[in-house]
């Protein structure tokens, strides 16, 4: 009923009826095949016209898979429910326990990558398919270009970043099942980009040097960093170290604080791990911070102020109460490295400088791990300073060499067959043999000997790589001329 009065509209109207688009057909290939080809909606990330498309042989067995290809296309299009991506991204934020952080991260993420590309998009039309070429795209331009604008500079988003974004997805989709508004979560069959491997770049011996020498015109700034690359804390937790964590008579510090900063300010929670880790100091490094304690408490005495072990070590205000911001610590970092021409300008490179130092001097993967703050027993540890592993085990190698004695070894005594090729050989030199002489045959060097003919074999053999016989096969051995200057 509705076709026929939109029919008779279109004709009072005088405007031909709207064409429906065809939601598939068969056509036939050049081999003599059929392939049934249906329309499957708009890409998301270009704006063309998906189709699927399968071959078969015959025009029946097309006419079958043209069915069962818009079946497909039909329970894609009708999910258990109508939730977007977006909308099932924002029910799992909702409930989603994540760091401060964290949540900001996620929050840009979502708004600069998922939300310009799925937000409006029913969550029961992703696929695998979609969302790895929506990887593949990000990786080659985060900005989804077409390649096509001369003036664009494509800048790809990195394997690590592209994974949280997948992380993301799939997350949101599985508390989407979980909630029964969809029946399958598409992320888990789709593969994100492998994860890059991490490549510590920490600074030479020259740069340590220049980094030192450069820091300590402010020798607060430069004990914060010379405790960075002695025991390597993570930026949080050198700034939220205070003087209850150090214990100058025992020569020890206690890493069990870390400050974030987030867009509302400085937090100080636990570690990365959740872990406290005890670090042992060198006599030097105690009569640093010990020279900073007297400061610290000279400076309380000025302002009138108690000086409390509550105060942390570094600090930009006069009584000690407020941390240095760890994105401060970085950006002033990287403003020295500039000023060096240093290869890496992050300040994690300084950790990364404390471990390699540390395993290329032999120090087990274990103690490295227990100082840096690694969990899983070592494993990351091992997995990120494996090139300095290796230049221990050439150390270690170097040094068994130097503790295992030398041998000393016995004068070999020659076999049967040498002593026949001597006495051969002295019958030559002698002149008993002269040049164009034959030589005895195989069987009678054998019974001559006692030994078996394939000894006998190998002497004539060796006497024959010296030149001093010519064999041929068929005839007996023939003394040959000794060249001059040959040694017999």
């Amino acid at each position: 009923m509705e076709r026929i009065v939109e029919r008779n509209r279109s004709t009072l109207s005088g405007m031909p009826p709207r064409k429906r688009r065809s939601r598939g057909h068969i056509e036939e290939l050049p081999s003599g095949s059929f392939r049934a080809v249906v329309f499957a909606g708009l890409d998301p990330l270009t704006g063309r016209e998906r189709r699927i498309r399968e071959t078969a042989r015959t025009h029946a067995e097309a006419t079958k898979l043209l069915t069962k290809l818009q079946r497909q296309v039909d329970e894609n299009k009708q999910p258990k429910s109508s939730i977007t991506v977006g909308q099932a991204v924002a029910q799992w934020l909702e409930v989603a326990d994540l760091q401060t952080t964290t949540r900001e991260r996620y929050d840009d993420l979502i708004r600069l990558y998922v939300l310009p590309t799925f937000g409006t998009l029913q969550a029961g039309k992703l696929d695998a398919e979609l969302l790895e070429r929506f990887y593949a795209r990000l990786q080659k331009c985060r900005e989804l270009c077409t390649g096509r604008s001369r003036n664009h500079v494509c800048r790809p988003l990195s394997a690590s970043t592209t994974r949280k974004v997948h992380y993301i997805l799939r997350a949101a989709l599985d508390r989407a099942v979980r909630w029964r508004h969809l029946g399958v979560n598409p992320a888990t069959l789709a593969e994100p980009p492998a994860p890059s491997k991490a490549e510590p770049d920490p600074p030479s011996a020259a740069e340590a040097a220049a980094i030192l020498n450069e820091s300590w015109r402010d020798p607060e700034w430069g004990l914060l960093l010379w405790l960075t690359m002695l025991v390597g804390p993570r930026r949080g937790e050198i700034s939220a170290l205070r003087w209850r964590h150090v214990d100058l008579d025992r020569a020890t510090i206690w890493v069990e604080r870390n400050n974030t900063q987030t867009r509302g300010g400085v937090t100080e929670k636990d570690t990365k791990t959740g872990h406290k880790r005890r670090v042992a100091l060198d006599p030097h490094t105690v009569d640093l911070l010990r020279s900073q304690s007297d400061l610290w408490r000279q400076r309380s005495d000025d302002l009138s102020l108690e000086f409390t072990a509550e105060g942390f070590v570094f600090s930009p205000s006069p009584d000690g109460v407020t941390p240095y911001a760890p994105r401060a610590i970085s950006q002033r970092y990287r403003r020295l490295a500039l000023r060096l021409n240093l290869r890496s300008t992050r300040l994690h490179s300084l950790r990364h400088y404390s471990a390699t130092e540390l395993v290329a001097a032999g120090v087990d993967i274990r103690t490295v791990a227990g100082r840096l703050g690694h969990g899983s027993g070592g494993a990351t540890t091992l997995r990120v300073y494996a090139a300095w592993v290796e230049e221990a085990d050439r150390r270690a190698a170097t040094t068994m060499a130097a503790v295992l004695p030398r041998p000393v070894p016995s004068r070999r005594q020659p076999g049967p067959y040498e002593d026949i090729a001597a006495a051969l050989r002295e019958e030559i030199r002698s002149g008993r043999l002269s040049p164009g002489d034959q030589l005895p045959t195989m069987a009678e060097l054998a019974v001559a000997n006692s030994c078996a003919v394939g000894t006998a074999h190998r002497a004539v053999a060796l006497i024959r790589e010296e030149g001093l016989i010519d064999v041929a096969r068929g005839r007996r051995a023939v003394v040959l001329p000794t060249p001059p200057g040959a040694k017999l």
